[in-house]
């Protein structure tokens, strides 16, 4: 029997332990999607405790603790946090094949020197030791940040946002870590959903436009990508159901708009043909930045409406959705590639289902702008498991070019979420190590530290320019 994650933990081949401890474990990291709070490493205030750095705000924890049946109190609510870190520790117990099971042993061992097992036994003493090594060490986002190697960070901001905190961490001394803003126009675009007249009125104010028509929209939305650019922001973020493509006259467009700036309820269908034109006028906006566009694909958000009401949304209600992709999805890239406008992107989806049609999809618009100009996002959100990492990097190197990826994001609120970059980049040792082995791939040293050390890091530096933001 093998120790407990020890030191070739998921490194189940000589070539793969090579490959893991010689070049990827040490290589720095580019987190170029995350929900990280510019303000909060600003301020860059210590946490009160594990349970703090841990629970709060991590949906993740929440749906198995509740799956564990404890109580929302103990979750989102007023329990203590001795409390909350006790029921969190029982539910870990359970969590056996659960990617939470790992990351939570990871970051223990990695930021706190805890190699012991955590569950309902050892819950007060690792509580107590992890308090004590955050009061007596430095566990401040920044600290954290550095301590994790973490050359860039791309954090998700709404178009409205000044982005003051983005600034003043320019003017940080001794923080070896580019904090850039990333262009997220969901709110804009959700013409369906409630707020979006009252969020519309607040976009015109941003940008210094009177908004009276979609075209005003578009305006404004392409007026704050420029000052986004202005402060460093190299990446957009757009996150549907399904890529919405739906060609609809200017008439019928205008009306749409109204009837939702009045506060009518308008349809998904109707919506589509709002979104689309304001969709193809900030692609071609991004193409001209020299931005990656990241679409994600395949939530199906806010499923609990008892719970959305009591705590509202991004609280661990949401789901995978069984969506039909391909084809809006290739009218949509088409729409953009045929003006010669389509710019870097980058496509993400959360059903496993649609690992075949996006890995097929990639081959229809690459193009020599950039080496794999069109990316199959890494493993994200219910896919970010072991199993969802391997189909993901097995489907890319069945149908594209797996040594061109530009790997891993956290996609999380933590500040010691870091670790699962290094997950994934065991997960990844172990299945480039298993094929070298079987003799699938040749043994080549040097083209293998270029292929490792690339998927790490290297590959996203490049295609995302940040070099050029320095």
């Amino acid at each position: 029997m093998k120790d407990f994650m020890d030191k070739d933990f998921l490194l189940d081949t000589e070539v793969a332990k090579k490959l893991f401890h010689d070049y990827a474990e040490n290589m720095p990291v580019c987190d170029y999607h995350c929900h990280l709070s510019p303000k909060e490493i600003y301020e860059n205030k210590a946490p009160e405790s594990i349970t703090q750095l841990w629970l709060s705000g991590d949906h993740y924890k929440w749906r198995a603790m509740r799956s564990c049946g404890v109580e929302e109190r103990f979750c989102t609510g007023d329990a203590s946090d001795k409390e909350k870190f006790e029921k969190f520790a029982y539910t870990l117990q359970y969590c056996i094949g659960n990617p939470l099971y790992h990351w939570a042993h990871l970051e223990l061992q990695r930021y706190f020197g805890i190699y012991t097992p955590l569950n309902a036994k050892t819950a007060n003493e690792i509580f107590e030791k992890a308090n004590h090594t955050i009061q007596t060490g430095d566990f401040r986002p920044r600290s954290l940040i550095t301590k994790s190697n973490v050359k860039v960070v791309c954090t998700t901001d709404d178009p409205v946002d000044d982005l003051k905190y983005h600034k003043r961490l320019k003017n940080i001394e001794d923080f070896d870590c580019l904090v850039l803003p990333s262009f997220r126009p969901d709110k804009a675009l959700n013409a369906h959903l409630d707020g979006f007249a009252e969020y519309i009125n607040e976009l015109g104010k941003a940008a210094d436009i009177k908004i009276r028509s979609y075209k005003d929209v578009i305006a404004a939305l392409l007026k704050r990508a420029d000052y986004f650019h202005a402060a460093g922001c190299r990446v957009s973020d757009q996150a549907f159901d399904y890529p919405p493509y739906a060609v609809a006259g200017e008439d019928e467009i205008e009306d749409i708009f109204r009837r939702a700036m009045q506060g009518e309820k308008i349809s998904l269908s109707q919506c589509d043909k709002y979104r689309t034109p304001v969709l193809l006028a900030l692609g071609e906006k991004y193409s001209e930045l020299g931005w990656a566009m990241e679409i994600h694909i395949g939530a199906m958000r806010n499923n609990n409406t008892l719970m959305f009401n009591k705590i509202g949304a991004d609280t661990g209600f949401d789901s995978v959705g069984d969506f039909e992709i391909a084809q809006p999805l290739s009218r949509f890239l088409d729409a953009l590639n045929k003006n010669n406008k389509l710019p870097k992107t980058i496509l993400f989806n959360l059903n496993d289902k649609d690992n075949t049609v996006l890995g097929t999809m990639l081959g229809n618009f690459q193009s020599a702008d950039a080496e794999s100009k069109i990316q199959f996002g890494p493993a994200w959100w219910f896919l970010d498991t072991m199993d969802g990492m391997k189909n993901q990097m097995k489907t890319l190197g069945n149908l594209g070019v797996l040594g061109k990826f530009i790997g891993m994001e956290t996609d999380s609120r933590s500040f010691t979420s870091y670790a699962r970059h290094e997950y994934f980049r065991r997960i990844m040792c172990a299945l480039i190590g298993k094929w070298v082995t079987d003799g699938w791939y040749a043994y080549d040293e040097d083209i293998l530290k270029e292929i490792v050390q690339g998927i790490c890091y290297n590959n996203a530096i490049e295609y995302f320019n940040f070099e050029a933001t320095k």
